[in-house]
């Protein structure tokens, strides 16, 4: 007889990001030991009109089925949205933390709902980093648990296709032929760097290398965009950070427009992305300390390395349970241009040590960033509270 649980995210497939295929396996992982009840959003109707609809599903899902030991909230976003659940049941309600959604600057947030997301019965951190952090503002020590994200160990498994090489130049008008190629992949906000990389590092690199960047970068100017301008720039500032809009576009456009060896292709298709990850010889997170704005772990580092690229990060926040040094990746000083600058060098200079060290690499990520392995680690919390 199965224990039954809730799970209820606004982070799910058909949408595509980190969270979503967090949630997913997670869920899906669970579903193997547990009677699982799910409650998402899957993109079907307005979301807000689903986060108002919320509470009446869940009153009636617990009246139809009182078995339900546990319910489990994917991120602090939906903590805050279900925080009527302190009141109308005494279910033990565990959250998980990604990193902005317990670290996001604005005061209200910090002094009124914090506070409130701490009386839940648990909470999970994808990281130390997320885990101090909660710590930090009055979460008990003893119900604060650090599980990392897992990786898609099939994504190793993807011949690489040497035909990226002609895509790029044929598709994306990018010549990569004799050229060492360093990658990196994201939004266009403060915190990754990608602007800082480019006006600080490039430069001190050899002509034969080549940066590519991937992510959404909308280079025109909408009406939002326009009336974030028009706010106190502390006040757009975090608008931005709370709906996950670009905080960088302005200053990487205008890097780029300066580099002749750097490109930005924008999102691109994931078989493409695969590919080109695997294309590259140093994957790169160039992560900067930014505040308020932290990085909660670092998946695409891990996404990387399955795919037997080395990777060079910043060794800050939660990127360094990610990525760990020595294993399966190297750690650098953020914001030290030439520690940066020189360490490529070093990786480019030896091909050789280069594809060892990136075979290594992806074989410390396969046997330690496993679905498996993480929702292992999350059993074992939710048995924690289930048979307490």
């Amino acid at each position: 007889m199965y224990e039954e649980i809730l799970c209820i995210t606004h982070k799910y497939p058909p949408f595509t990001g980190g969270m979503e295929k967090q949630s997913y396996e997670l869920i899906q992982g669970l579903s193997f030991y547990y009677r699982v009840h799910i409650i998402a959003f899957e993109g079907k109707g307005n979301k807000m009109l689903w986060f108002l609809k919320l509470k009446s599903r869940v009153k009636n899902i617990l009246k139809a089925n009182p078995g339900i030991q546990l319910i489990h909230l994917n991120d602090g976003t939906m903590g805050v949205a279900a925080l009527w659940l302190q009141k109308v049941t005494q279910i033990p309600v565990v959250v998980t933390y990604h990193g902005l959604d317990i670290t996001f600057p604005l005061s209200f947030f910090q002094k009124k709902l914090i506070p409130k997301l701490g009386k839940y019965k648990g909470a999970v951190c994808v990281s130390k980093f997320t885990r101090e952090e909660c710590i930090k503002r009055g979460f008990d020590p003893n119900t604060t648990f650090i599980v990392n994200n897992g990786v898609d160990l099939s994504l190793g498994k993807i011949p690489f296709d040497k035909t990226i090489i002609q895509k790029l130049k044929n598709e994306y008008f990018i010549d990569v032929t004799g050229k060492n190629i360093i990658m990196a992949t994201g939004r266009p906000v403060k915190r990754k760097g990608f602007s800082w990389f480019l006006k600080n590092v490039m430069p001190l690199l050899n002509d034969d290398v080549v940066f590519l960047i991937t992510g959404p970068l909308n280079k025109s100017q909408s009406l939002f965009d326009e009336f974030l301008q028009r706010l106190p720039l502390k006040i757009g500032y975090n608008i931005r950070l709370l709906l996950g809009h670009s905080t960088d576009k302005e200053e990487l456009i205008q890097q780029l427009s300066k580099q002749k060896n750097a490109f930005h292709l924008g999102k691109v298709p994931n078989e493409d992305l695969i590919q080109m990850l695997s294309l590259a010889d140093l994957f790169v997170m160039p992560n900067l300390s930014i505040s308020g704005d932290v990085e909660g772990f670092g998946l695409v580092a891990l996404e990387s390395s399955i795919r037997g690229t080395y990777v060079l990060a910043s060794g800050i926040q939660g990127i360094t349970d990610a990525v760990i040094d020595g294993e399966n990746g190297t750690l650098l000083s953020s914001g030290n241009a030439q520690a940066w600058a020189d360490k490529i060098k070093e990786m480019l200079s030896d091909k050789d040590r280069l594809k060892i060290l990136s075979e290594k690499s992806r074989d410390y990520t396969v046997q330690h960033f496993s679905w498996e392995k993480m929702v292992d680690e999350y059993i074992k919390v939710f048995d924690g509270f289930i048979h307490q």
